[in-house]
């Protein structure tokens, strides 16, 4: 396997009632600012377990992160961080919210004039606030890892970053908090922490023997746990191992020495920025497709997922490969998720805007830079 450097410094508070411990993780002196979404943290009941919590605590509250968060909106945040110099974040929500924390907590302390090149540059910074997250949607990980993906409403962009400075200093993950979640939330989740193991194990063999198998029992676990998750999000046990599932998929740990994808997540970023479909939805139409086009290059593991994950033992390697992607298709669809560009009115023009968009940035995606723009076109003319 390649070499690597492996340091995770997030601490993670996982069970029933650990909102009560936030007291314990951030400083006293602290003024801080809470970052929510649209308000359900409000109508289940968490915002008063946060409130407790931060009892004796200098501290306000931003709402209105968008599921997509926009730059236009965390700007706000960041000017009001600046006016009443708040000096500790704390997420409270999904990987939207999280994501959208992490943009502003690096924005606050940069002195150039357009923060969006942080992210479309990568743009120095100076030390980004720190912050800690309470988790409200299994799904991107983002409460482990320190990255993240933002939306310039303007001109119409969705592009990912990262830095060292932005994982949370702690997270909480109470599986007790997703009872209230719409079955579409739960499923967009299950799908979006499927598709991030897919990202690290669907690639080239380099010898990375445990991270392989580890990456398969979390795509066991969700396949499992999933359905069961999706009808019922207040059952504990699912509920708990999604949740886990979900950070595991994305804390760095199944990504160490592997070459890794993630063309599918560039090419579903773009449908969420012209269309606004959900992030999961998007990596559920995708998927499939990058499979179709790449086969020869992922055949290997793509017959290993076959066997290992989805107990095909029967058949050549080529129906083995038809019978895991089909299978992965009806995974999608147990969790109603539609997986074509048509059930979301997706059509050729846009097509056309995401393959002239890759061209010009001269885009070449995947673990080995070879999903270029022709690819791309040809993987999303497989799922119209």
């Amino acid at each position: 396997m390649d070499n690597f450097n492996f340091h995770n410094p997030t601490k993670i508070l996982f069970g029933k009632g650990k909102i009560a411990d936030i007291s314990k993780e951030i400083p006293k002196q602290s003024k801080v600012l809470v970052t929510f979404g649209g308000g359900s943290i409000k109508k289940n009941g968490v915002y008063d377990q946060v409130k407790d919590a931060l009892s004796g605590y200098s501290w306000y509250s931003f709402g209105g992160i968008e599921p997509n968060p926009r730059y236009e909106t965390l700007m706000k945040a960041v000017e009001k961080i600046r006016e009443e110099n708040f000096d500790y974040l704390l997420a409270v929500g999904g990987g939207s919210v999280i994501d959208g924390t992490k943009f502003i907590a690096a924005a606050v302390n940069y002195e150039g004039d357009d923060p969006w090149q942080i992210i479309k540059s990568r743009a120095k910074f100076s030390d980004a606030l720190p912050f800690g997250s309470v988790l409200t949607l299994p799904a991107t990980g983002s409460e482990m890892n320190a990255g993240a993906v933002v939306t310039h409403g303007a001109t119409q962009e969705k592009l990912p970053f990262g830095n060292p400075q932005l994982y949370p200093k702690f997270s909480v993950l109470d599986p007790t908090v997703t009872a209230t979640l719409p079955e579409k939330q739960a499923a967009n989740g299950v799908v979006d922490a499927f598709v991030h193991v897919i990202e690290q194990y669907m690639n080239y063999d380099n010898g990375y023997r445990l991270q392989q198998y580890f990456a398969e029992s979390i795509l066991k676990t969700l396949i499992e746990k999933g359905p069961a998750y999706y009808k019922d999000p207040s059952d504990y046990e699912s509920a708990a191992n999604i949740m886990w599932c979900s950070t595991m998929a994305l804390n760095g740990l199944i990504g160490a020495g592997v070459p890794q994808d993630w063309s599918t997540h560039m090419i579903g970023h773009e449908l969420t920025a012209f269309h606004e479909i959900d992030h999961a939805r998007t990596l559920a139409i995708v998927l499939p497709g990058t499979w179709k086009v790449m086969r020869e290059q992922k055949k290997e593991r793509l017959v290993q997922y076959a066997e290992n994950v989805w107990d095909i033992r029967q058949g050549s390697e080529e129906e083995k490969i038809e019978q895991a992607v089909e299978k992965t298709e009806q995974f999608f669809h147990a969790l109603g998720i539609k997986t074509r560009l048509s059930d979301y009115n997706v059509g050729n023009d846009t097509v056309g805007k995401i393959v002239e968009r890759m061209s010009q940035r001269n885009w070449k995606l995947g673990e080995s830079g070879l999903v270029t723009p022709d690819k791309v076109k040809l993987i999303l003319e497989a799922r119209a």
